[in-house]
């Protein structure tokens, strides 16, 4: 049987609309929640950061709910990824600041991994997230470097946000090894993830 051109169009089009809603709808599987252990070491970076920004580092949230993942909040944590991205250029800390672990907002449009993190938990701090459910996170890559991303906990799971790829991931789905991150109940700890060794960063005890 034939189909006249805009049958056909309106076909390509359905499909084509199926894909968009497809990348921008929420997993049907969940991440699953990681395991964290005690009280660890807060990172050097973090802890200068602290000290430059101390209205920062002793929040208490007062829900520790993760937070529910809609349609809604799986756009805007796709969009923030994408957008933070590839507004932030990639910078070490050395070439842009002269020294290393330098933690902060990448205002001047440049940056490193951590500042990558920064600027996303404080653009969905401000649209209305709970600091409980952002949390910076300190993992070793696949060769070994350090790395940081941020960690969103939803109710279906932990979703990482990465500088690395436009993708959200299932936490469990990066590859990453899981070292430490911000507990939820005080922005100003860190807690250990599973088994985690040693970190690459510098910490302070």
């Amino acid at each position: 049987m034939t189909s006249s051109p805009m049958a056909r169009m309106l076909r390509l089009c359905a499909v084509a609309g199926l894909a968009i809603s497809a990348h921008w709808a929420v997993p049907a599987w969940a991440a699953g929640a990681m395991t964290t252990g005690g009280l660890t070491s807060q990172p050097i970076g973090h802890y200068d950061f602290c000290k430059t920004h101390p209205s920062e580092c002793n929040i208490r949230p007062a829900n520790l709910a993760p937070a529910k993942l809609t349609d809604g909040l799986w756009r805007r944590l796709s969009s923030i990824t994408a957008r933070v991205n590839a507004a932030v250029k990639p910078m070490s800390d050395l070439d842009n600041y002269g020294k290393d672990e330098v933690w902060t907002y990448p205002d001047n449009g440049f940056g490193d991994c951590e500042d990558y993190v920064l600027e996303k938990r404080r653009q969905l701090y401000r649209m209305g997230m709970s600091l409980a459910d952002l949390l910076i996170t300190v993992v070793r890559k696949p060769d070994g470097e350090g790395h940081s991303v941020l960690t969103v906990r939803t109710d279906k799971g932990d979703y990482i946000l990465d500088n690395l790829t436009d993708k959200v991931k299932a936490w469990d789905e990066t590859g990453y090894r899981y070292l430490k991150r911000q507990a939820i109940d005080n922005t100003g700890r860190w807690v250990s993830i599973r088994d985690g060794q040693p970190v690459l960063v510098g910490s302070v005890q």
